[in-house]
């Protein structure tokens, strides 16, 4: 019986096809490919403290297990759940931040920061206050921290300028703002609630059409970096729920350019799925942290929860 994935009788060796196996042509010009994505972040589990260490940090401890009791009644969509860090003691703070690392995604707008933790839909959000001490330092369950939906937009306009002279070079940007302007005003009736994406790599655009959308929809104060499998660049226009959503391979070379009408690009979003995972990651941590740690019938367990949750701030 013929193997039907192997049923050529002269095997081709490696390296026969691909990039730079072929000959350039008759104008000198040599087939060029985008180079594959070559690394992907994935989640890595945190180097763990001495013992001694864990043990004079009983009160980072306690929140800790304040935060996994929080992680697998939270649902996607709900306000925000809100961990104070700033009370913390140094040593305490310190067991916190290591434990939790960075993850994928951060987000900067205005003066505010929030850095996804290794556990997707636990944000770490700060906002310096008018005096020293007086900032904001706290942990955020969450699909997106609540400052990117109530700051983003607060001073953005409802639709696209679109009286605009002619210009030369342009092609498709005027259509491009139409389409858009259409879909900004059927979200803002609440006759469509989906989100709206144009992939500006599918159009035939101008330097003039793409300086010209540049232009036109301005830049808000939110700006976000998704990593990954390469990576995702997400900036807020001055037009209220549109943003622009760039693509980029581990080469940091462009592969999509596209604008989206949504309240927040689900780029940015932590799943349902990404904070049940984290329940399940934060609850194997603790356990090697502190084995018996999670033990509703004493210790850190029970008593520690209580206190923690009297922290939680909203």
């Amino acid at each position: 019986m013929n193997d039907p994935f192997n049923d050529d009788p002269q095997p081709r060796p490696v390296g026969v096809v691909g990039p730079g196996t072929q000959p350039m042509g008759d104008d000198g010009v040599a087939l060029e490919y985008l180079a594959m994505p070559g690394a992907m972040q994935t989640y890595q589990p945190p180097p763990l403290p001495d013992r001694d260490e864990i043990a004079d940090c009983a009160e980072g401890l306690r929140l800790l297990v304040a935060l996994q009791r929080l992680l697998p009644s939270y649902r996607v969509g709900a306000l925000p759940q809100v961990l104070d860090l700033s009370r913390l003691p140094r040593n305490d703070y310190r067991l916190v931040a290591d434990t939790l690392g960075e993850g994928e995604v951060s987000i900067r707008s205005g003066a505010r920061t929030a850095q996804e933790t290794r556990l997707a839909g636990v944000w770490r959000v700060r906002e310096p206050g008018q005096d020293e001490g007086s900032g904001r330092d706290v942990l955020e369950v969450c699909a997106v921290p609540g400052f990117v939906h109530f700051a983003t937009f607060g001073d953005a306009a409802s639709a696209i300028d679109a009286e605009d002279p002619a210009e030369p070079g342009l092609m498709n940007a005027p259509g491009v703002i139409a389409e858009l302007n259409a879909a900004l005003a059927a979200r803002q009736n609440g006759s469509v609630n989906e989100p709206r994406t144009i992939n500006l790599d599918l159009l035939p655009l101008t330097a003039a059409d793409l300086a010209h959308l540049e232009r036109r929809l301005g830049r808000g104060p939110t700006a976000i970096l998704s990593r990954g499998y390469g990576n995702c660049r997400i900036t807020a226009t001055a037009i209220r729920d549109l943003w622009w959503v760039r693509y980029f391979n581990s080469d940091d070379r462009p592969i999509m350019n596209t604008l989206e009408v949504t309240d927040v690009p689900v780029a940015a979003l932590a799943a349902q799925e990404d904070v049940v995972d984290s329940a399940e990651r934060l609850a194997e941590i603790l356990q090697a942290l502190a084995p018996g740690s999670m033990d509703r019938d004493g210790g850190i367990g029970r008593s520690s929860c209580e206190e923690s949750e009297a922290r939680i701030d909203g």
